[in-house]
């Protein structure tokens, strides 16, 4: 396995590391001032200026799209470099490169699977920057955890479909932004369990679709908003469906194999952020008279930590490099391993910074608590750790079963 990155990744990451430099980090406090204005006014979930100017910086210096290997021209390894970088400053620099979920998963399916009509109406703009998406699968009445258990119902009424259900945790929606959801829902409860959801395209703005409020994640209230949305007797065209009838399971592993790629390479960079405040915090506080940093357990704390990403920042390259050469599902072990691994290690560091920065470390004067929550979410997000071991167990069983 060759892990070293394109001569054009390269000159990309340089390029992104200038950019986050100059521009994101100091953008940083800017952004969380004018979210703070914003809030005062009532509009909690509009986007703050800061980030329509990075995103027209991003675009100039041709740091656009690099999710998209059809696009960009970079392998899924090429990314994952990239992608840890921006994981540095999570709340800023995705958006920035229009690299952020859930857009990315809903763009790769309209480019995989959507019609001419679909791409020019929904994915020209998602891909220009101009608006925001939504994926609505979750569901608080089941466990979604198995997707075949989702009870929203599409039904077919002619040259139409209607569709009537309530989802939560629907990533970006109460961002003004977000003009498209794609749902997944029953369009025949009598098929095959992997065979009774669709996906259809429905706008935000269609009679009977309903924001009930968003979710606050252990306390944090996103920008983009997780939202509760209930569907009532919402009637969208024939036109909208996405793929086939009775793809919709198929279409959201093709949707989330590549976005959870995306999530463990940003959690390896906020793994690294936090290891760098932990450092510093270390050599700059004295306690019992000398510096944490000269303290044994402290020690121990960053060896550990270094340890660990390194390792998983392997099994994530490798990942990577599987997907470019055999697709998501030849890579499906390893996808599951480091969705796993990867969120795991990041708390862990998360954690030990929090430990040595003390009473700050849980504060808001530093990010370290906002990404530990963001963090333990992605336990849960794109499937939580109990399915994705079961997969990898099944897998492991399986070479040897008797007869094999």
């Amino acid at each position: 396995m060759d892990f070293a990155p394109s001569a054009t990744a390269t000159e990309h990451l340089d390029r992104l590391r200038a950019f986050m430099d100059e521009r994101v980090f100091p953008a940083e406090s800017v952004y969380a001032e004018q979210r703070a204005k914003l809030r005062a006014e009532g509009a909690e979930h509009t986007v703050p200026p800061v980030v329509e100017e990075l995103k027209a910086e991003a675009r100039r210096r041709g740091l656009w799209n690099l999710f998209l290997p059809d696009v960009s021209g970079l392998s899924v390894l090429d990314y994952a470099p990239l992608a840890e970088l921006t994981g540095w400053a999570v709340d800023l620099a995705p958006e920035a490169l229009n690299c952020a979920a859930p857009d990315t998963g809903n763009m790769e399916v309209l480019h995989m699977f959507g019609t001419p009509e679909q791409k020019q109406r929904w994915l020209e703009p998602l891909l220009a920057g101009e608006i925001r998406s939504a994926f609505a699968m979750t569901e608080p009445e089941v466990a979604s955890s198995d997707a075949t258990n989702i009870a929203t119902t599409i039904t077919r009424d002619g040259g139409s479909y209607v569709i009537n259900g309530r989802k939560w945790w629907i990533s970006g929606a109460a961002d003004p932004r977000c003009q498209i959801m794609i749902v997944m829902g029953k369009t025949d409860p009598a098929a095959p369990a992997h065979r009774q959801q669709s996906m259809v395209l429905v706008p935000m703005d269609t009679p009977g679709v309903e924001v009930v409020r968003p979710l606050p994640v252990f306390g944090y209230s996103d920008q983009h908003g997780h939202c509760e949305i209930t569907f009532t007797d919402v009637r969208v065209p024939a036109s909208n469906l996405v793929g086939e009838e009775g793809g919709g399971f198929a279409l959201a592993q093709a949707r989330l194999g590549p976005g959870r790629i995306h999530h463990c390479m940003r959690a390896i960079g906020i793994a690294e952020r936090a290891l760098r405040l932990m450092c510093e915090r270390a050599s700059s506080r004295v306690a019992f008279g000398k510096p944490l940093a000269e303290q044994g357990v402290v020690q121990q704390q960053i060896a550990e930590s270094r340890l660990e990403i390194d390792q998983v920042r392997l099994l994530v390259l490798e990942a990577a490099w599987l997907i470019d050469r055999v697709g998501a599902r030849g890579a499906a072990t390893q996808i599951a391993e480091i969705k796993v691994a990867a969120p795991r290690v990041a708390l862990a560091v998360l954690d030990r910074a929090i430990q040595v920065h003390g009473g700050m470390g849980v504060s808001d004067d530093v990010p370290l608590a906002s990404m530990w929550a963001h963090m333990r979410t992605l336990r849960l997000a794109d499937g939580p750790d109990e399915v994705h071991l079961r997969s990898i167990a099944r897998r492991e069983l399986r070479r040897y079963a008797p007869g094999d």
